[in-house]
């Protein structure tokens, strides 16, 4: 995410038809990668108050999936009452948000809340929540290391080096009573904030990205839910996987972002209802096992 290094967005993927029904992010294949586009300055977006019956144009970023998947199927849904939805497609974290925030995306979805609301603590943008539409579990993957029995004394366990996520991949570990973090961490830890290692753990903080690509280096790797699917790991093969009730599902719902003032906007509004539909629903549970919590 923000705070690490990011990679550079490797192509804003304009007008993309991703395979929905692939599964891509889930227990399934993933969505077909189509030719980048040139990341120039996005489409005129779709007027804040559109009169009643006008065609109208939602830009949305996302990244590949779970969420622009996800967004296929709004895409149809939205086209019964005439409105386009735009899926752009991003690589990373930082540029979807700056797009908002200048107005060349009407939205973005790709990030849970608390991302979205430390980006506008550091990058003073303006960035609400239309909408919370589902929850990413955290998963614990082996890598050297099959189960979490045969962890040597100093084993490597990569975690995603962004604030946010390497607190949540910590409190996977205590969850598993690999470590003891400090009293009152929260998801605000870091590994100064482990307070007892029994097992001498190596935490090797790596980007988010890399975390699936690295994983055969280390004895084990705690990855987040879509880059696991991105690398077309299933949430059963996890070794432990962040529980999805209490604080980790408030604290990071993945949510339906525009720039504060857009979030009444009909279209806005439109969008918010498509994503939280029965039909989205049905598609979440069954592409993705798990691996996306749908919480609405």
């Amino acid at each position: 995410m923000k705070k690490l290094s990011a990679l550079l967005l490797t192509g804003v993927l304009a007008g993309t038809l991703l395979a929905g029904c692939s599964g891509g992010n889930g227990a399934g294949g993933s969505a077909a990668t189509p030719p980048p586009a040139d990341a120039g300055t996005p489409e005129t977006t779709a007027p804040e108050n559109p009169p009643a019956g006008d065609a109208v144009t939602l830009k949305i970023g996302a990244t590949p999936a779970p969420h622009a998947e996800i967004l296929e199927v709004v895409k149809e849904l939205l086209a019964k009452e005439g409105i386009t939805l735009d899926i752009v497609v991003f690589n990373d974290y930082i540029q979807p948000n700056l797009a908002v925030e200048d107005g060349s995306l009407d939205a973005n979805y790709f990030q849970h809340i608390t991302y979205m609301n430390e980006f506008n603590a550091s990058d003073s943008t303006h960035l609400v929540s239309a909408a919370g539409i589902h929850y990413e579990p955290l998963g614990l993957y082996p890598g050297k290391t099959a189960a979490l029995a045969d962890l040597a004394d100093g084993a490597q366990i990569a975690v995603p080096n962004d604030t946010t996520n390497e607190a949540r991949a910590l409190l996977l570990l205590e969850q598993e009573g690999l470590i003891t973090l400090k009293e009152g961490a929260g998801i605000t830890a870091t590994k100064a904030d482990i307070a007892e290692n029994p097992k001498n753990l190596e935490i090797v903080e790596l980007e988010a990205n890399q975390l699936p690509v690295r994983l055969a280096d280390v004895d084990m790797a705690v990855i987040n839910g879509n880059y696991a699917l991105d690398a077309k790991l299933k949430i059963s093969d996890a070794l432990a996987v962040e529980s999805a009730e209490g604080e980790a599902a408030t604290a990071y719902v993945n949510v339906l972002t525009v720039k504060e003032g857009r979030e009444d906007d009909p279209a806005i509004q439109a969008l918010a209802a498509a994503l939280q539909s029965p039909e989205v629903k049905d598609y979440i549970e069954s592409t993705y096992e798990g691996a996306v919590v749908p919480l609405f």
